[in-house]
């Protein structure tokens, strides 16, 4: 007789769905840093490679704290620890 699919963890389920939206965060960030670096190149003048670098970067990093931090505030709001916290300082209220 066939066993059921065991029922996947809320843990589990909540690190795969945070691997998966940091993937496509992490491309996000790569294509607005080459759109940056795009955007630097398309100016007259010389432009140098430390700029360039420095921009890449720049631009990328910032993205994907930003939008890593926006994310991880999502995930910790779907989870139900938020609703938790709400909990106790109501009570501590009354």
């Amino acid at each position: 007789m066939p066993k059921p699919d065991p029922v996947p963890s809320p843990r589990q389920s909540t690190i795969r769905r945070f691997l998966r939206v940091s993937r496509l965060l992490a491309l996000f960030s790569v294509v607005i840093a080459a759109l940056a670096v795009f955007l630097v190149t398309q100016g007259e003048g010389e432009v140098h490679a430390s700029l360039i670098i420095a921009t890449a970067l720049g631009v990328g990093l910032s993205v994907l704290l930003g939008t890593g931090l926006m994310a991880l505030m999502f995930i910790s709001s779907a989870s139900g620890h938020d609703d938790q916290a709400t909990i106790h300082s109501e009570d501590e209220k009354e």
